[in-house]
């Protein structure tokens, strides 16, 4: 009867709603039954409630509701029970059954326990308890008869003594385990949420809990915290505006699946530049403050070893014996603040309670413990496991040069074990050290001046997909290059930073020190350092369009590389040659390139290059056409790339991204949404690589939000790829708008964002082309209908104006040789729109069309069909635009695209391409009598249950006949059937006005 109101939609709790709805469901029908609900604080327990009582509401329940409140030592007794009486007193339905019963005004007139009122005996026995607790128990089963009734009882962490006492005579004594006078149970569920975390081992809910769960009628469910997808979804339902996919990642990262603390932290994303809001520092060291002296000096210990401690380390750091060290860790895993793990090891049970203690420790205290670590972690052993926790203590405790240290012997270990992220952290943290580390304690021998390191840090952030941040690294390292640097570390700084320009498509930046690195060493005698910026220039110069110079150098490297026998070089320069030679990777002669690089990369163990071959065998393959080829490649590459920890890097990064479009491409839509979603668990920093094609599905079945997403992708700094995607989602979903304006405008700044500094226009041109075209040529159509000659003219205009570079890029390519079947079929699909937008529909053009998609593009082909048919259909042929606008339709249904379904069906109905086995086209629905009697409820918005009880059937049998009507139908949802059921005139419109 009274509720929260929440601002935002419910999210997640599908097994755990489905759950308490069935004992609703019981409820209803007789049998009382009771749920005790725990969770931590903050995981979502007065969410559920309120959902479960909302449902209940609707079902025809009461709701009755009753919270316990935090008052110390002086809790008013059943303060609850008093509230919910409140509550039935206040609703002139109940008057009667309440007049029935004294206990109310006792309950609601005295603030004290009824042994202590006039009314009340004062006996030793209880008497006064005992008739209260019974009249409690007989005043809802009184009201039971006249109304299934939801007891809702919140926080009993905070229940005083008397409301946990009438709680346990309820369930044990009471109308739970008694039957009406029929025999039958009363309509009633008791719903009680306590806080898990808040039992500490004297908290006397404990033994209630153990002595109600044993009971039959009473279960337990335990709030877990929200998976991560949820907490994402959370977070972007809490903003109107779009939300970087950072900051989503790093809320979900620290909140753990607490949707408190989620909502926490973003509302100070903005004010407290991500650290840990005041309010909610407060709220988690409430509980800490609870604690004994000792046991609060044992949390501040292990907050500064960080989110797990082993109990040596601990005992030794905080230099306590062993019995008060028992006794406070008892405490502190007794008030679940520690999670004591099956190796003896103690972890904070949320990482933002360590940070809450660890942010409240004085500087001094911090320092000091920060260095006690540091030392008996040293006197253990320079293990190589423990290098970055030493690099950490050793420079929070201000000794500078140990930690330098010990981030270096960490960045070899990181190196070692295929972990470039955390490399590129070491790396970075003693680079940041050097200027302040005295002489003498500075690494010496090779590899370890610093320029060398400086390199190897913006190695390890691109492999770790920083790209710009490598590119930062290697201007650090070049501006470090004095005159008495040897010019082959010079040289091969500038080759570094040309391979990192091209990482964020700074071409001719690229092409400039590759050049220069090449020149700073002779060509003969060759060297390896020669052979590697060689092969760096073959590259710039080819992404340049310097095809010939790329093509010499290649081969005149490949020649040194095989003299010097430098396998893995040969390896990288056979990749450029197979893109190069003849017809380039599409070719039997490039694949027979690519298969050797492979192995060659292979034998002399260099992950990156091998990784380059098999992700340029994988888009050779795609780019003829061949979809099905590309998948094992791929596969392969990304678990080289997973073996040798690098899936951050660039080519796995590209190969996520061709994998997910390969199965998007193929009709595999399903695949392609797991996939993604298995990804992104993996490594979830990779924008528009990972979500790309799932993007495209979205939009493709009718998700609404796809758009915001992709516009998300296109905040921040430049990302190619991001600017790929967004600009192909934006512009399809401005054309299924019906918008050529937004279609066109997008179109024009995509191209010109994925443009490169030398002007060379993108292969995705001729994709965005066609979208675009779309929109345009039913705007010039629709100004054609309407007599407008003057807008039809200009929309022909814009249309030959797009055309035009479309075609060039078509019959360039990225690589000069034209595109393949992919291109071909974009471009032929470009030119059917520009005629129909210039002259009208044109069936030659789009069969032309059709047999070009027939490549295996499942969604594209089905989007020509309908296209092709709306052509037909206006040339008179009827029955050829019948099949095609069917054919359509089948995959659309296949696909799950409701869209283009929709778009198909709106043409077979108003072209009258009827056929009688053809839903779609119009033909009669063979429903039977109850099928229509259950649509007709259907479209009242009646539920299962609801059908049931109106036709006297099951609501089992219910869902059975809704599920053959949706498939009768062809619907996706309850919502479709009854659309397409007043669309196909099987229900009367005005049925719809009543319900």
């Amino acid at each position: 009867m009274s509720q929260t109101v929440f601002a935002t939609p419910f999210i997640g709790r599908e097994e755990e709603l489905t759950r308490l709805s069935g004992v609703l469901d019981r409820a209803r029908g007789g049998e009382s039954r009771a749920v005790l609900i725990a969770g931590d604080a903050g995981v979502g327990k007065t969410r559920v409630l309120d959902e479960v009582a909302t449902r209940a509401a609707r079902s025809g329940m009461t709701v009755l509701t009753g919270h316990c409140v935090d008052l110390g030592d002086v809790g008013l007794p059943y303060l609850p029970f008093t509230e919910i009486l409140g509550l039935l007193a206040a609703d002139e339905r109940f008057a009667a059954v309440l007049a029935a019963h004294p206990l109310v005004d006792r309950l609601l007139g005295a603030g004290t326990d009824p042994d202590e009122a006039g009314s009340a005996p004062r006996s030793g026995s209880g008497e006064g308890r005992l008739r209260l607790f019974e009249g409690m128990a007989a005043l809802l089963a009184d009201l039971s008869d006249v109304t299934p009734l939801l007891l809702v009882l919140e926080d009993l962490h905070w229940a005083d003594q008397s409301s946990r006492d009438l709680l346990r005579f309820l369930l044990s004594r009471g109308f739970l385990q008694r039957p009406t006078g029929n025999g039958s149970g009363h309509r009633l569920a008791v719903l009680a949420s306590y806080r898990a975390d808040d039992l500490h081992r004297r908290h006397p809910l404990r033994p209630l809990l153990a002595e109600l769960v044993r009971l039959p009628a009473v279960d337990r469910l335990e709030l877990r915290p929200l998976a991560d997808a949820e907490v994402a979804r959370l977070l972007r339902a809490l903003e109107d505006r779009p939300l970087p996919d950072a900051t989503v990642r790093r809320i979900v990262e620290r909140a753990e699946g607490n949707a408190f603390y989620a909502e926490e932290l973003l509302a100070a994303t903005d004010s407290e530049a991500g650290g840990m809001p005041s309010g909610l520092a407060d709220l988690l060291l409430i509980r800490v403050e609870q604690l004994p002296d000792t046991a609060q000096q044992v949390l501040r210990t292990a907050a500064v070893a960080g989110r797990r401690v082993e109990h040596d380390l601990l005992r030794d750091a905080v230099g306590l014996p062993e019995d008060e060290l028992e006794s406070a860790l008892r405490e502190a895993v007794g008030h679940q603040l520690l999670v004591a793990g099956d190796d003896g090891a103690y972890a904070f049970r949320h990482a933002l309670a360590r940070e809450a203690v660890y942010a409240d420790l004085l500087p001094g205290e911090r320092s000091r413990l920060h260095g006690a670590f540091a030392a008996l972690l040293a006197e253990r052993g320079h293990r190589a496991e423990t290098a970055a926790e030493r690099a950490h203590h050793y420079r929070e405790s201000h000794d500078l040069g140990e930690a330098l240290a010990a981030s270096l012997e960490a960045a070899d270990h990181a190196r070692r074990v295929g972990a470039p992220a955390e490399e590129l952290r070491q790396l970075e943290a003693l680079l940041d050290l050097w200027e302040s580390v005295p002489a003498p304690a500075l690494p010496s021998g090779e590899g370890a001046d610093r320029v060398t390191l400086m390199l190897r840090a913006s190695a390890a952030a691109a492999h770790a997909g920083e790209a710009h941040r490598a590119v930062s690294l290697t201007r650090a390292a070049l501006a470090g290059v004095g005159q008495d640097t040897d010019s082959e570390l010079a040289a091969r700084v500038r080759y570094t930073l040309a391979g990192t320009l091209m990482g964020v498509d700074s071409l001719t930046a690229a092409f400039a020190y590759s050049s220069e690195a090449l020149a700073m060493i002779p060509a003969e005698p060759p060297s390896p350092t020669w052979v590697w910026a060689a092969a760096t220039h073959v590259l710039a110069a080819r992404q340049v369009g310097d095809s010939e110079t790329a093509l010499r150098v290649a081969r005149q490297a490949l020649r040194a590389a095989e003299q010097l026998e430098l396998t893995d070089a040969r390896a990288d320069l056979l990749v450029s040659l197979a893109n190069l030679e003849g017809d380039g990777r599409r070719s039997a002669e490039g694949r027979a390139r690519l298969t050797e690089a492979r192995e060659l990369a292979r034998r002399g163990g260099n992950a990156p290059v091998e990784m380059r071959a098999l992700f340029t065998l994988a888009i050779g393959a795609y780019e003829a056409g061949e979809l099905a080829e590309c998948l094992p490649w791929l596969a392969e590459g990304l678990d080289r790339a997973r073996r040798a920890g690098l899936l951050s890097s660039p080519y796995p990064l590209e190969m996520r991204y061709l994998q997910l479009l390969v199965l998007y491409t193929l009709g595999r839509w399903d695949e392609c949404l797991r996939t993604a979603t298995t990804d992104l668990a993996v490594l979830p920093a990779s924008g528009g690589f990972a979500v790309g094609p799932t993007l495209y599905v979205g939009l493709a079945r009718g998700d609404k939000g796809v758009v915001d997403r992709a516009r998300t992708l296109l905040e921040g700094r430049f990302d190619w790829m991001a600017a790929l995607v967004g600009g192909i989602v934006l512009t399809d979903a401005a054309v299924l708008s019906g918008d050529a304006e937004a279609a066109v405008a997008r179109l024009r700044s995509s191209v010109d964002a994925l443009t490169d500094d030398t002007g060379m226009l993108p292969d995705v041109t001729v994709r965005l082309t066609a979208l675009a075209l779309t929109a345009v040529a039913e705007a010039a159509a629709k100004a054609r209908r309407g007599g407008d000659e003057a807008a039809a003219d200009r929309w022909s205009a814009v249309a030959t104006e797009l055309l035009e570079p479309a075609r060039a890029v078509a019959l360039r390519g990225a690589t000069g040789v034209p595109q393949g079947p992919e291109g071909r079929a974009w471009l032929a699909r470009a030119e059917a729109e520009w005629a129909w937008a210039t002259t009208g529909p044109d069936p030659a053009a789009w069969e032309r069309t059709v047999a070009a998609f027939g490549y295996g593009d499942a969604y594209e082909l089905a989007r020509c069909r309908l296209r092709y048919a709306q052509a037909l259909l206006a040339a008179g042929r009827r029955e050829d635009a019948a099949a095609e606008a069917r054919a359509a339709r089948e995959t659309a249904v296949r696909l799950g695209a409701t869209p283009l379904r929709e778009r198909a069906d709106d043409l077979l109905r108003r072209g009258r391409l009827t056929d009688a086995g053809s839903t779609a086209g119009g033909g009669p629905v063979a429903l039977t009598a109850r099928e229509r009697d259950v649509l007709r409820l259907l479209a009242l918005g009646r539920s299962n249950r609801q059908i049931g009880e109106e036709l006297f059937i099951s609501g089992k049998t219910a869902s059975v006949h809704v599920s053959n009507i949706l498939a009768k139908l062809s619907a996706a949802s309850r919502t479709e059937a009854v659309a397409i059921a007043y669309r196909e005139r099987l229900l009367e419109p005005e049925l719809g006005a009543s319900g």
